[in-house]
């Protein structure tokens, strides 16, 4: 049994029945035993009803979903919420795409030796998907992984984290509750990795949907069966550059939402912070002045800002990435300071060192990094100098400016004047390089979750 805990105060919620290597593999038997009797897929329109009927089941429970969001996960009621109404919306998402959803003519009649034919493409499922998922939405995660699969028909087994399973098992509930046949889609709730590692590399697994730390996900990627296909998602260490021509009481914002949001749990999390030099000073101020007055806490309070670390360990290691930091000449403007077991306060340093943790690494936490500069190439070329890239940003009213970095930044996302944490669920959603393979997005996992057929009719 697994014992589910409050990310905040670690008080323990439930307990859930863990998975082991046989019940894997009666799952992976019956995901096979569907997908192999092509007279059962179910139709489009099928399809389409039941991810209508999950939408509306969610819908309905969509106070209590968000609640379970913050106590399992430790993300503050409000952006719990937010999470929740995307999830739903992600789930429409996928039925809605289903009404475009469709292969394409291929020309004939070219060259003389291809006269008198006639030649399309369909879409078909690829087979079964493993999702492997991350804690820091707990919901809109899974939805994004396993929506796809059932628009498109494939089975899908999705192993939740083992600190926030019960999103996940809540919604697999749903999805059943809405009409889908239980082996279309199920859970696999484990906490050793090897039982995860053993359903990704299973030969009779054809996509690997994984969410997650890049050296599990890179392993992962070395030891798939031939053929499988994969999608990849990372994190890295976000940068935004504030140009002189910013308005900085509009930047402010935005910087402060994209670093803080989830206590910086988050993939695409502002870390790293390029100002120029004219405005360091002024822009500074004005960020420790809106992080102090953030509110740290209990994230089922509706007036809680940031909420825990995942986990107790996750604090000290913050910890210990700030007293580098500051050893190597940094600047703390404010923060730094363990509140409880589990929460940190959100933190401001001024001028890591270049090889700092803090500066080469994702934190994964509750602290932005400020760094001076005077010409915009340096801060692109700074920004741009780690094996990671993901989304980006720049602040800038001057136009030119804006679309000089927006060229020149690395980044899979540039954003102009908002957050480098900004995404809609319809959007591409991927990183580069050490970041990431492949691209998320509802309508994008549809597309790789399936492969087409070519049909050539010849009239003779």
């Amino acid at each position: 049994m697994l014992t589910v805990v409050q990310a905040f105060d670690r008080a323990p919620i439930t307990e859930v029945k863990t998975d082991d290597a046989a019940e894997l593999e009666r799952k992976l038997q019956a995901a096979e035993r569907v997908f192999k009797d092509r007279d059962g897929w179910l139709k489009p329109h099928q399809r389409i009803a039941i991810l209508r009927r999950l939408a509306a089941l969610m819908e309905s429970k969509r106070d209590y979903l968000a609640m379970q969001i913050a106590r399992e996960g430790g993300k503050p009621l409000p952006d719990a919420i937010v999470e929740t109404n995307r999830a739903i919306d992600g789930v429409n998402n996928a039925a809605d795409e289903l009404r475009n959803f469709a292969g394409r003519e291929i020309p004939m009649g070219l060259s003389a030796a291809a006269e008198n034919r006639w030649a399309f493409t369909t879409k078909e499922p690829i087979g079964i998907v493993a999702a492997i998922s991350a804690f820091n939405h707990p919901l809109n995660l899974i939805v994004h992984q396993v929506a796809p699969a059932i628009a498109v028909g494939c089975p899908v087994i999705v192993k939740p984290a083992s600190t926030t399973p019960l999103s996940c098992l809540d919604f697999v509930a749903l999805v059943h509750e809405a009409g889908l046949p239980e082996p279309w889609c199920q859970s696999l709730v484990v906490t050793a990795n090897e039982l995860a590692e053993r359903l990704a590399k299973d030969r009779r697994i054809a996509f690997l949907s994984f969410v997650g730390s890049a050296s599990v996900g890179w392993s992962l990627h070395t030891k798939l069966h031939p053929g499988t296909r994969c999608v990849l998602e990372h994190g890295g260490a976000a940068p935004a550059i504030v140009d002189r021509s910013a308005d900085l009481d509009m930047v402010v914002g935005p910087v402060v939402k994209g670093g803080f949001y989830h206590a910086g749990q988050v993939c695409v999390s502002t870390q790293r912070i390029y100002i120029h030099d004219e405005i360091a000073d002024d822009f500074t101020q004005k960020l420790v002045a809106r992080v102090e007055k953030l509110r740290t806490g209990d994230p089922v309070r509706e007036d809680t800002d940031v909420g825990p670390l995942i986990l107790p360990r996750e604090v000290a290691r913050v910890r210990q990435w700030i007293a580098e930091a500051l050893a190597s000449g940094a600047i703390l403007a404010t923060g730094g300071e363990r509140l409880s077991e589990t929460t940190l306060q959100p933190t401001v340093l001024l001028d890591p060192a270049a090889d700092a943790k803090l500066s080469t690494q994702e934190v994964f936490g509750p602290v932005v990094a400020v760094y001076r500069y005077r010409d915009l190439d340096d801060a692109v070329a700074r920004a741009n100098a780690l094996p990671t890239a993901f989304h980006s940003s720049i602040f800038a009213q001057d136009i030119g400016v804006a679309m000089r970095a927006a060229d020149r930044l690395d980044a899979s996302a540039v954003m102009v004047n908002d957050l480098t944490a900004f995404r809609t669920d319809w959007m591409p959603f991927s990183g580069r390089r050490e970041s990431g393979y492949g691209t998320g997005g509802i309508s994008y996992t549809m597309r790789d979750m399936t492969q087409e057929k070519m049909i050539l009719i010849a009239s003779r």
